[in-house]
């Protein structure tokens, strides 16, 4: 088996060789896998941030 796609695709994903050496196949999987449920879209981005805002941090 050639490593060379899977490093390539890590480094484009920006997992540096080191961590992605350390992976296990269940973790590869969950980083390469398309999700199975429902993807995030702009508006609900937007809907998230205007209920839940980012807080000043206190002083």
């Amino acid at each position: 088996m050639s490593w060379t796609s899977p490093l390539r695709l890590a480094l484009q994903m920006g997992v540096p060789p080191e961590a992605f050496w350390r992976l296990s196949l269940v973790e590869w999987r969950a980083l390469t896998e398309a999700p199975s449920g429902p993807v995030l879209t702009r508006a609900d981005l937007t809907d998230l941030i205007a209920r839940y805002p980012d807080e000043e941090p206190c002083p």
